[in-house]
């Protein structure tokens, strides 16, 4: 995916990477998030990463164009959980979209 500028970028220029994805296989629930301060490829993994640790997640994507993060799980999220990790990866979680 591409990048958003914004000053906060981890890379400044925005011109890391692209498109972060953790997929584990498997179906369940899908519930997308709003994460503002994503800019870059890196951003995207750091979330992802983060997100993809929590109990029964099984697929993570993660888009710094539209700040959405699709998360893929085997029952529904605690919001307070999702957002502690994202808080960790160094972002803020907006809500679902």
């Amino acid at each position: 995916m591409t990048t958003e500028t914004n000053s906060g970028s981890c890379c400044g220029t925005g011109s890391c990477g692209s498109g972060a994805t953790v997929d584990v296989q498997g179906a369940g629930v899908t519930t997308v998030y709003k994460v503002s301060g994503m800019t870059c490829g890196h951003c995207e993994g750091a979330v992802s990463q983060e997100i993809s640790a929590l109990d029964g997640v099984t697929a993570v994507t993660a888009v710094a164009k539209t700040g959405e993060v699709t998360v893929i799980s085997a029952a529904p999220l605690d919001e307070e959980a999702v957002r502690a990790a994202v808080d960790e990866a160094g972002y803020e979680l907006v809500g679902q979209a």
